[in-house]
């Protein structure tokens, strides 16, 4: 019995070694920080013609413009690939990042037709009050020139139900007032919301174990796992096994309260009953304390990273499509090869890192002796592709005044049984599934942005978007982008149609006369330019499987091939914030010292600091 007990208490010590270790290693770290000094430099004037913002955001690749004697190549320019080359940059690293597309940003990247400028990713970020980490973060990675204009409040509206019943909820932020106003919209059910607060915040409280999973030792991060402690640890792995439908329907009777505690699913793009409340718990609590918009639109957060990466000795070039990942004998990556016309160049560099999603990466981009690996096969087998996203762009004539919008977003569904009514949706036969979509996320960017008066007077924009299915769209995926078949243009004229069709009804300022522009962006328009595998918007799936302890110690910033390193969303979590969390988890592995805390530790710094640096 005492040997056993021995035995044990010889792991349980080795154990605690490893941990004290680790501790030491990322908490004590001596490896460079990026985010060491506050960079931020007084406010130069911001430049809307889109001709000079170009010159940054749109430069070709050509052989003569890669760098020498680069320190890491990063495929993919959306933020967590940009974040992730200025976080190099800002330690010496010499960084080429390389677009497919033909203008730099990924999602943050914005397009103009017949006047109006779109976004196509950003409609809203939270956790942006001043001196918050993530907000000193993104001012350091832009050397404190990105600005952000707050919405309104309410910033929110969710609306359920047919015309004829239509009820409107405004969601508040503040994290007083958020509860404060959902009680006086729901009265008697105080109880039910007081708890369901309590539960997003304790179980948002616990990400801090899901960033260790990701950098801690493999056998720590095993031990976590398989002894049970993750969950014990951390109430976000607790909870990560429970559904979203299950937890609020025991919270209330009231379906429409079920519905407005659900509604922010269509961030992260799985319905409530399929859905992680750890995952959910994240998305609510990220916009407690208010949502901002980028003043000047998505281009400017692109725009302002991109210098700081060349003056380090480094590019970004776009219309640089990378078809593999070359390596030497050893599976130790070298570099990449991108194809110019029929040609294919070699570019070479110590480490790649890739920002173009999991499974591009490994099903795209790797020899197939490799992409058989045991160790690549599991993490595949753990991911699934994420659902296809539909988006709907309108131009309008009219002011947002005219037109009666704001600086808000619009959640619209067909009633409050969500699980049901997508279900029903994405089952059906695509043209019937066409004229009832029950889900509809509506903002308009021009609202949002301050400047938007001055560059585009008269006009304003409104993005839509919904979810649909790849596989609906999947037969014209070879076609020309720019010419499609008739029939894949009756298809998404019907979306379109039937969209227009609600927000004209919720909107009544809104007359089909003022629109001037309208056209949409379907799963297979997301994989043309974005180059999402399935048409996705938040990349690999985010449903109750990608939350638990195992996927996470597994999949990270490490791959099973020395040298080659994944960063951005599938790395942690979806969206914006999420992307740069996998930046920081990424770098962290990288310069050898935990970059989550540092950008803590620069939040504290800047707190002395007089946040408000203005030009002349």
């Amino acid at each position: 019995m005492w040997g056993q007990a021995g035995r044990m208490l010889i792991v349980v010590g080795i154990i605690c070694f490893a941990l004290v270790i680790f501790i030491l290693k990322y908490v004590f770290s001596s490896g460079p920080n990026p985010f060491e000094k506050d960079t931020r430099e007084p406010l130069k004037k911001m430049v809307h013609d889109r001709k000079q913002k170009n010159k940054v955001l749109k430069q070709g690749f050509l052989a003569s413009r890669v760098p020498d004697h680069l320190d890491a190549i990063i495929i993919g320019s959306g933020i967590g690939g940009l974040g992730l080359g200025v976080m190099l940059a800002k330690v010496g690293k010499k960084v080429l990042v390389l677009e497919q597309h033909d203008r730099a940003g990924g999602c943050c990247h914005t397009f103009s037709e017949k006047g109006f400028e779109f976004d196509v990713g950003i409609h809203y970020i939270g956790d942006l009050l001043e001196h918050k980490p993530f907000r000193c973060m993104l001012d350091s990675l832009t050397n404190g020139q990105l600005q952000w204009e707050p919405l309104e409040n309410p910033f929110d509206h969710v609306v359920l139900g047919p015309p004829e019943n239509r009820r409107k909820y405004p969601i508040y932020s503040g994290r007083t007032r958020f509860p404060e106003e959902l009680k006086k919209c729901f009265p008697g059910e105080e109880k039910a919301i007081d708890e369901y607060m309590r539960l997003i915040k304790k179980v948002s409280r616990g990400i801090w174990l899901l960033a260790v999973l990701k950098s801690c030792p493999v056998p720590l991060a095993k031990f976590l796992v398989y002894t049970g402690l993750a969950q014990r640890l951390s109430f976000f792995f607790k909870m990560a096994p429970r559904n979203l439908t299950e937890v609020v329907n025991a919270l209330t009777d009231n379906k429409d309260l079920r519905a407005v505690f659900s509604y922010i699913f269509g961030t992260y793009g799985n319905i409530p009953k399929e859905s992680s409340f750890a995952m959910h718990s994240l998305l609510v609590s990220h916009y407690l304390n208010g949502a901002w918009y980028p003043k000047g639109g998505a281009s400017e957060i692109a725009y302002h990273m991109i210098p700081i990466i060349e003056k380090a000795g480094g590019a970004v070039l776009v219309r640089a499509p990378v078809n593999r990942i070359l390596f030497n004998d050893s599976k130790e990556a070298t570099g990449v090869s991108i194809m110019k016309g029929q040609e294919e160049i070699h570019v070479h560099a110590p480490m790649v890192i890739s920002n173009a999603g999991i499974f591009n990466t490994y099903q795209k981009l790797l020899p197939k002796q490799l992409q058989a690996m045991p160790a690549i096969q599991k993490q595949m087998g753990m991911m699934k592709n994420g659902e296809g996203g539909l988006s709907v762009f309108v131009g309008l004539n009219g002011t947002k005044e005219e037109l009666g919008l704001k600086a808000n977003n619009y959640w619209i569904f067909a009633e409050n049984n969500f699980d049901e009514l997508v279900e029903k949706y994405t089952s059906g036969k695509r043209e019937e599934s066409a004229h009832k979509v029950p889900l509809l996320f509506v903002a308009s960017p021009s609202a949002k942005d301050p400047t938007w008066e001055e560059r585009s007077p008269g006009k304003s924009t409104v993005s839509l978007v919904s979810f649909s299915k790849y596989e609906w769209f999947e037969e014209w995926k070879d076609d020309k982008v720019s010419n499609r078949s008739p029939e894949y243009k009756e298809l998404k004229q019907a979306f379109i149609d039937s969209i227009l069709e609600v927000v004209l009804d919720v909107f009544p300022k809104i007359t089909r006369d003022k629109v001037e522009f309208i056209d949409a962006g379907t799963p297979i328009t997301n994989t043309h330019y974005i180059g999402a595998p399935k048409g996705e918007i938040y990349g690999a799936d985010h449903g109750i499987a990608r939350f638990s302890p195992e996927l996470n110690a597994t999949v990270r910033p490490q791959t099973p091939l020395k040298n080659l390193y994944l960063t951005g969303q599938d790395v942690f979590v979806c969206g914006f914030a999420g992307a740069l969390a996998g930046a920081l988890s990424c770098g962290s592995v990288i310069l050898n010292r935990n970059l989550h805390l540092d950008a803590i530790g620069l939040a504290k710094k800047m707190r002395f600091v007089n946040p408000k640096l203005k030009g002349e």
